[in-house]
């Protein structure tokens, strides 16, 4: 951890305990937090847990940025960036830089809001036992998902090479409360890193209710808050990337048994704030929060930049009759996804829709019908696109299945990855594929050692 991560995760604690919970919470860099601003009440403790949440939702994370990076990384023309941002070219043409400031603000916007989450879990003694499992479920659960995004993005997959000694990221489980050489740490082994997610998520579904109570989310979409099966479904996802498809099979079977959210009606449904498959999700109001899918996905006609165009390479791989593939609006002969075309839309990050394709992709690898078998599975998705239901069911087309599905919502490189696919020529183990330590963490942690290539 270096200078930057350190000034970063020193998150302003003042800041945090003067702002209502559901302001935007303005993090300023601080040398330290001063020992009369501890968090010495319940009132603390959940405020900054309230300002982990914002952290996740900035732009550069699980409020757009998150996505879109897999995305684009992953892309094969697919889609063209047509956008000014040389840093999301890079990105989308695979040439990123060392001191691409979305690659750095990915990391450091991590950083800050696992060390808000690592506050909480430092202070649950002042926590009622009433609350206390639920406060430290939603911690963990936010930085069990943090660190499963830094070591996708910053470290080999975990099915390229040995995970035990390739590099992960650094992992820092205590507050920052002070800058000292000691807070310079490596990077931990891909294996550490995957070990530290799984404890923390496999905890956060013991802990965490099935839904939040009012009391805690208050006016809010309890949605936005972490619950037991949100940690299930991410659960899934990182079984899924490792390859225990045992593992992701039976978090995804308890995701969708649960039986607290269902799939919307029809496919457009699914991205409405209101739609009943959105398992976890980024808050956004015309007050706070910003939606970066909006922002670069959706055309000018939806106050979209219209920078990111949906190619026929991509629309024709649907049916004629899949709805899916009329979820299109074309402006000035430029073609956009309307998944995200409300600018104050909440940001989705997991849908119900994911765990019955990541069910269906484990028991057919698994030969087996836990909750149900792989082709009803698949034919429940496809059902809701009208699209004509399957006979039989392969891997091929169940992957098929998961790119016509979860197109645009982050998945693509992660997928890539982990069934040693290419994007193009380019195989999934490739060093252009890894994202760089940003240049300013490495100049300032000695202990850091860069990636392959850069």
């Amino acid at each position: 951890m270096n200078t930057y991560i350190k000034n970063g995760l020193l998150v302003g604690l003042s800041t945090l305990l003067l702002t209502a919970c559901n302001d935007r919470l303005t993090v300023q860099p601080t040398q330290s937090i001063d020992a009369s601003q501890a968090l010495n009440t319940e009132r603390d403790v959940q405020i900054t847990l309230t300002g982990a949440y914002d952290g996740i939702s900035d732009v550069n994370l699980y409020g757009g940025g998150i996505q879109y990076t897999g995305e684009l990384l992953g892309d094969n023309r697919d889609v063209v960036f047509g956008g000014t941002f040389t840093t999301l070219d890079e990105l989308w043409r695979k040439t990123v830089t060392t001191t691409n400031v979305d690659v750095r603000d990915l990391w450091l916007d991590s950083y800050n809001a696992i060390n808000r989450a690592n506050n909480v879990l430092a202070n649950l003694d002042k926590v009622s036992a009433a609350n206390r499992n639920n406060y430290e479920g939603q911690a963990r659960f936010l930085r069990g998902s943090l660190y499963f995004e830094l070591v996708k993005f910053y470290g080999k997959s975990f099915n390229d090479g040995t995970p035990a000694s390739n590099l992960g990221v650094p992992l820092v489980l205590t507050p920052t409360a002070t800058i000292g050489d000691a807070d310079s740490r490596p990077r931990n082994s891909v294996a550490e890193v995957y070990a530290q997610v799984l404890d923390d998520l496999t905890k956060a579904e013991q802990l965490l209710p099935a839904s939040q109570p009012a009391s805690f989310a208050g006016t809010a979409d309890p949605k936005g808050f972490a619950n037991k099966v949100a940690a299930q479904a991410m659960l899934a996802r990182v079984y899924l990337q490792q390859q225990n498809f045992a593992g992701a099979r039976d978090a995804a079977n308890r995701a969708i048994t649960a039986g607290t959210f269902s799939l919307a009606s029809t496919f457009a449904g699914a991205f409405t704030d209101t739609s009943p498959e959105t398992i976890f999700k980024v808050l956004v109001t015309d007050q706070d929060g910003s939606n970066a899918l909006n922002t670069y996905y959706g055309s000018t006609r939806v106050s979209g930049r219209g920078d990111i165009r949906v190619q026929t390479k991509f629309r024709q791989l649907y049916e004629a009759a899949d709805v899916r593939g009329q979820f299109f609006t074309t402006v000035n002969n430029n073609v956009f996804t309307n998944k995200f075309n409300d600018r104050f839309g909440d940001v989705p990050v997991i849908r119900l829709a994911e765990m019955y394709l990541v069910r269906a992709e484990t028991n057919l690898r698994l030969n087996t019908t836990v909750g149900a078998t792989p082709l009803a599975d698949v034919n429940l998705i496809r059902a809701r696109a009208a699209a004509p239901a399957l006979t039989s069911v392969n891997l091929a087309a169940v992957l098929l299945e998961r790119r016509l599905e979860l197109a645009f919502e982050g998945q693509q490189i992660a997928d890539i990855k982990r069934t040693a696919g290419t994007v193009g020529t380019t195989p999934y183990n490739a060093n252009n594929l890894v994202l760089p330590i940003p240049q300013r963490e490495i100049d300032t942690n000695k202990q850091l050692t860069q990636n392959p290539g850069y």
